[in-house]
């Protein structure tokens, strides 16, 4: 299992970002996939989740600013970001639970400063 994360950068407060995570060594469709981020010296949180019929959960911080979504065929989940705050300076995991093990991308960093 191999997942790939990309598109974190710096972005000023009120700005977006598009978050992509490409997986491969598994059936992708087959499950559910998630986003968790870790802000320094803070755990690690789970943002937000996308089952296999593509239903999503939010944490309660980024409902209604952030959207997770999936494309079987490209074997890859997204996580659109808007309306980005401070707070949201994390480096950020996708993740995936395949046969009762975690896999973790390896990160990328948002940073939102002005």
């Amino acid at each position: 299992v191999q997942l790939q994360a990309s598109g974190g950068g710096l972005v000023q407060p009120g700005g977006s970002l598009r978050l992509s995570c490409a997986a491969s060594g598994f059936i992708f469709s087959a499950y559910a996939m998630n986003w968790y981020r870790q802000a320094p010296g803070k755990q690690r949180e789970l943002v937000a989740a996308i089952t296999t019929g593509s239903s999503a959960n939010y944490a309660d911080s980024v409902k209604g600013r952030f959207t997770i979504s999936r494309d079987n065929a490209e074997n890859t989940v997204y996580l659109q970001m808007n309306s980005l705050k401070p707070e949201d300076t994390a480096i950020y995991y996708c993740h995936v639970n395949y046969r009762r093990i975690n896999y973790w991308g390896q990160g990328t960093l948002v940073t939102v400063s002005s």
